[in-house]
């Protein structure tokens, strides 16, 4: 009886009898599997880059600001424009379907000098809760915290490319700027947020709101006092904020004299909406090239069919000579059967280790350097669906030229040329 490691060497033997052929047949798979492996890499780079870009600004946040309010629904003509205030804050705050709520009240026009250097950076008023609601991770020092808020201290919070931009190489805590001449003390610096040319949150100056609104109040006519650029909440129900808009709405438009069933008064921007439809969006791309995969396997399938049938044809004497010095059915049919799938194994194989190896070449060359994109990595499930249909591909392929070797006629194998 032959054995397993006998069976081995007759397959290896056969596929490099024909190397020019096996060789083209494996790329094929493997590019196949490759192609697949970094198209799917390639999907998840931008969702989990587009993860992260939200998730620099905070998670579960819903941004709303100043408006407008149309004269008829789907009109813009006689728009009436609003503003956020401190009130609609309070009210918003009592809501029960929101878990956090915060506010801004940002002025870009606002100028900055310390010792060693000066600036226009994004001064903004806000709260202590404001590292809640928001990414805000502190490099050194401290944020803002209530005293700070009722005593109306003049401290400020550093982002940080203000910080690089007005101490430059200078240690900062404790020192001072001066903001419209007006002198603040430096209590903290905020880590880098995002990458790459994406540093709008890296320029800003933080300063207590109820500071900000006694010196440097929002500018216009009929703009109240108490007048906000933004506020910012997290519903009480994670991943949905569905009803919080509603309640939200309800109170805005309740408070400044509106329906707030007109979509086009409100101007907000909800991270959760978004992310959900980035997740929608790469999860059908996953899908559609997950199957373009399939099918491209598929095919090879049927290429390397169509070989080990050709391998049959040529091969029909020596199967002949087999079956005539006693081999039988079985050992035939594993021959064959062995042989289809080493071909689309070994091929899918080399496929993933190429495509693990390209992917890690980019990971090294672009990780951090994309805003909004990881560079790809190889996804678990795609690997696993690309092994599962090799297995099927190389049973398919080497189960029917094998069933057909097997039933060969000896003596009629042995008198064809």
């Amino acid at each position: 009886m032959q054995s397993f490691s006998d069976t081995l060497g007759q397959v290896f033997r056969a596929i490099m009898a024909n190397k020019m052929r096996s060789f083209l047949t494996m790329f094929g798979i493997a590019w196949g599997v490759g192609s697949l492996l970094v198209l799917v890499g390639l999907g998840e780079g931008f969702r989990s880059g587009q993860h992260k870009q939200l998730a620099n600004l905070g998670n579960d946040l819903v941004m709303v600001f100043n408006g407008t309010i149309p004269a008829l629904a789907n009109q813009h003509t006689g728009m009436r424009p609003y503003e956020l205030t401190l009130r609609d804050e309070d009210a918003m705050r009592r809501l029960p379907e929101l878990r956090a709520v915060t506010d801004e009240l940002t002025r870009n026009d606002l100028y900055e000098v310390s010792q060693w250097s000066n600036t226009s950076s994004h001064v903004m008023g806000t709260e202590p809760n404001y590292t809640v609601v928001r990414f805000i991770p502190m490099a050194q020092g401290r944020f803002l915290d209530d005293q700070d808020m009722v005593e109306r201290r003049r401290v400020a919070v550093l982002g940080s490319k203000a910080a690089t931009l007005l101490f430059p190489g200078w240690p900062l805590l404790g020192d001072s700027i001066t903001i419209n001449d007006i002198s603040f003390t430096i209590i903290g610096a905020v880590q880098p947020i995002g990458h790459g040319n994406n540093d709008y949150d890296n320029q800003k100056v933080y300063i207590p709101i109820t500071t900000m609104q006694e010196l440097f109040a929002m500018k216009g006519d009929n703009i109240p006092r108490d007048a906000l650029t933004s506020i910012q909440y997290q519903p009480t129900t994670k991943g949905e904020a569905t009803a919080a808009k509603i309640a939200v709405h309800r109170v805005i438009g309740a408070r400044h004299g509106f329906d707030p069933a007109l979509k086009d008064a409100f101007y907000e921007f909800d991270t959760i909406e978004e992310e959900q439809m980035i997740g929608a969006i790469f999860s059908a791309m996953d899908v559609f090239l997950g199957g373009v995969g399939i099918v491209t396997l598929g095919l090879g399938a049927v290429g390397i069919i169509n070989i080990m049938l050709v391998s049959v044809s040529e091969r029909t004497r020596e199967i002949g000579v087999l079956k005539a010095i006693g081999a039988t059915k079985r050992s035939i049919l594993t021959q064959f059967f062995w042989e289809g799938l080493l071909l689309t194994g070994i091929s899918g194989l080399i496929g993933i280790l190429v495509s693990e190896l390209f992917m890690w070449l980019l990971q090294v060359l672009f990780t951090g350097k994309i805003p909004g994109f990881d560079p790809p990595r190889l996804v678990p499930w795609s690997a696993a669906l690309a092994l599962g249909s090799l297995v099927l591909c190389g049973v398919a392929a080497g189960l029917y030229p094998a069933s057909k070797a097997a039933a060969l006629d000896p003596i009629e194998a042995l008198r064809r040329e």
